[in-house]
């Protein structure tokens, strides 16, 4: 399962994402999402779960509580919606 994870501190690394969920069973993968430009976090990232009842777990566990010092918003990771591409000049 595909978790989002949001409201991250800035200063969060993927090590610590991932040791948070761990405590609930095994994560395949952790990512904070960057800035293109800046490389600096955008305070949310996403946690890759191969068992659902595991990550369910996780969810409820984790939704609302800190990580990090701030309250997170843990919930199932929504499609990627597709947007139109901006044009740079």
């Amino acid at each position: 399962m595909n978790i989002y994870v949001g409201n991250l501190p800035y200063g969060t690394d993927r090590d610590e994402l991932r040791e948070a969920f761990a405590v609930y069973g095994e994560v395949s993968a952790a990512r904070i999402v960057t800035d293109r430009e800046t490389g600096r976090s955008k305070g949310f990232g996403f946690v890759e779960m191969p068992n659902d009842e595991e990550a369910k777990k996780a969810i409820e566990a984790l939704n609302g509580n800190e990580i990090g010092g701030r309250k997170a918003v843990v919930n199932e990771a929504r499609p990627r919606e597709e947007r139109p591409r901006e044009k740079r000049w």
